[in-house]
């Protein structure tokens, strides 16, 4: 059993600062890569930023050089810095990992439960 907690959504004006956090937990030997995606209201969800465990990244076109994505490997987390946040970026931002649990099992698609990021403009 995996449980991934996502915090750090809110309002927030277009051109102001959110740090997202999501903290892995349960039956976990390693974590691989760990991505945030987010979902608007009448949109498919999409990819924000991924990093592997050796901390390469990689961005969607729409949050390069605004966000930055980060992982603390000791602590199972995941980080996502957003700025110059844009009325556009309003949405649910999810956590998803690829771990190998403490048995040996490679798992794939772990979800957060999301949290809300609303930018008023």
């Amino acid at each position: 059993q995996v449980q991934l907690v996502e915090s750090g959504g809110g309002l927030v004006q277009a051109g102001g600062s959110l740090r997202l956090s999501c903290a892995a937990s349960g039956n976990i030997l390693r974590i691989n890569t760990m991505n945030w995606y987010r979902q608007a209201p009448g949109k498919q969800r999409e990819l924000v930023a991924g990093i592997t465990r050796g901390s390469a990244t990689n961005y969607a076109d729409s949050v390069r050089g605004r966000f930055t994505i980060s992982r603390d490997n000791a602590k199972n987390t995941v980080y996502l810095q957003m700025n110059s946040l844009k009325p556009e970026d309003t949405a649910v931002y999810y956590c998803n990992v690829d771990l190998l649990s403490s048995d040996w099992k490679f798992i794939r698609d772990q979800w957060g439960q999301g949290t809300q990021v609303t930018v008023s403009s």
